[in-house]
């Protein structure tokens, strides 16, 4: 099989898995879902880029005193069903890279990302990610059983917190978060202080 290293050489209607993702050798970032090509936006705007690194320095304070890792995209997480067992990669249809993720199952990672749900995951909205972050990727990451997400809106100047409902798999809305302090609900000693984070 020919390598791949351009992105004009697949189909982008058909199916792929992560073994295949593995593979390719193009610049282009791109997501799994489902088995679909799903293609990230260019390189993220300068408030987007302040937002995340703020974010990731606050928690990366705070995971300094915990069993919990902390990643900052591009860093691949694959989702899979988590009645499952490990899956090979060539069994596995779907990769995403989250801006921001927490894994606390340290037998989740090995040396490509983290095999299965993150507890904590935050996106930072964009017009061009609105609907796959705040629909697409929030039903997959309730199916996945990823515990706590959150939506940044950076234009709203608010955060949404999505909890996991273990009994019906679906997220229910925690709080909505404008002028005070976000608590996480897994790690309810760790508040970002807004007023901080979206500070012109």
């Amino acid at each position: 099989m020919p390598a791949i290293t351009d992105l004009s050489q697949l189909d982008l209607n058909g199916t792929y898995s992560y073994a295949d993702y593995l593979t390719w050798q193009f610049n282009e970032r791109v997501e799994l879902i489902k088995g679909k090509i799903s293609l990230m936006c260019p390189a993220p705007n300068v408030q987007h880029q302040q937002l995340s690194v703020y974010l990731t320095g606050m928690l990366f304070i705070y995971f300094q005193r915990k069993s919990c890792h902390l990643f900052a995209a591009p860093f691949d997480v694959s989702l899979y069903d988590r009645r499952k067992s490990i899956l090979q990669n060539k069994d596995i249809f779907t990769v995403v890279q989250p801006d921001i993720c927490v894994i606390c199952d340290e037998s989740k990672l090995d040396k490509q990302g983290c095999n299965g749900a993150p507890d904590w995951i935050i996106e930072i909205i964009s017009k061009s990610t609105a609907k796959k972050d705040a629909k697409t990727k929030y039903e997959l990451y309730a199916e996945n059983g990823v515990k706590e997400y959150w939506l940044v809106y950076p234009a709203e100047q608010i955060i949404q917190q999505f909890v996991l409902n273990e009994e019906t798999t679906q997220y229910q809305l925690m709080n909505l978060y404008a002028d005070e302090k976000a608590s996480s609900f897994l790690f309810p000693d760790l508040e970002i202080d807004l007023t901080q984070l979206f500070k012109d």
